[in-house]
């Protein structure tokens, strides 16, 4: 969780070298914009502060929000209970030209869903299939799918639940329910591997980022993220006949 592998640099410098990524996803973001025919979605999952939000805030800044949306995943509400876990989901799936973050995501449902026993054993089990057809789907309308798990360590999480505790502007983030998952740390570790082995595939990739270091979490998710718009390739479109074109005084 506190490696740093591949690190062009250290806290004091990495920001030199994340610049230039976000100048590269800024500028690949517009073609796929103007493009429209293909879409980006990205999920994030991680403990609690393992950096979700952080990573959001600093990672995507300098990009166009008109062709970015962060769609966050809470407690289903009451009528999304109504309907099959993947409903809620596949609503806010990215349009063509878009790119999506999930802030937690469909894997809530293999994860919290889990280690509370909120559904029998065999329905959760069965959703790792359901998630792989559906993140299959996507894949083949024209959606490259990036899940990145932001990896922390039960020490660093206790640092930044005690910064929060300390710092009266941060003090809103604390909630006491996360002390009682915290104690349950283990049980999820043992839900996020079998996740990540079952639902990782060539159509839709899991990464493991060590998090611990915030500095070193933002340069490989930007890493991650301006390799693969690079690998999508996306193109402007060609411009209409513009050769009997002329622009009228006023």
């Amino acid at each position: 969780t506190a490696s740093t592998p591949g690190a062009p640099g250290d806290k004091d410098s990495i920001g030199a070298a994340i610049a230039p990524l976000t100048e590269q996803m800024a500028a690949l973001q517009n073609r796929l914009w103007a493009e429209s025919k293909q879409s980006l979605l990205i999920v994030l999952q991680a403990m609690d502060t393992g950096g979700k939000d952080g990573t959001i805030k600093h990672v995507f800044t300098g990009l166009n929000p008109q062709g970015v949306r962060v769609a966050a995943f809470k407690a289903p509400s009451e009528d999304e209970l109504k309907h099959d876990f993947l409903w809620r989901v596949h609503h806010q799936a990215p349009a063509k030209g878009e790119i999506v973050i999930f802030n937690r995501s469909h894997y809530e449902d293999v994860l919290i869903v889990r280690v509370h026993s909120i559904v029998p054993e065999k329905v959760w089990r069965a959703r790792y299939e359901a998630i792989a057809d559906f993140e299959r789907h996507l894949v083949e309308s024209g959606t490259t799918i990036v899940k990145l798990w932001l990896h922390i360590s039960p020490q660093e999480q206790k640092r930044r639940l005690q910064a929060r505790l300390d710092d009266q502007t941060k003090r809103w983030k604390f909630n006491p329910d996360d002390l009682d998952e915290r104690k349950l740390w283990s049980d999820y570790m043992a839900a996020a591997e079998e996740m990540l082995q079952r639902t990782s595939t060539d159509d839709a990739p899991w990464y493991v980022v060590p998090a611990d270091h915030k500095w070193y979490r933002d340069w490989v998710v930007s890493r991650v993220l301006a390799d693969t718009l690079e690998s999508m390739a996306p193109k402007y479109p060609d411009p209409p006949d513009l050769q009997h074109c002329e622009i009228p005084d006023v």
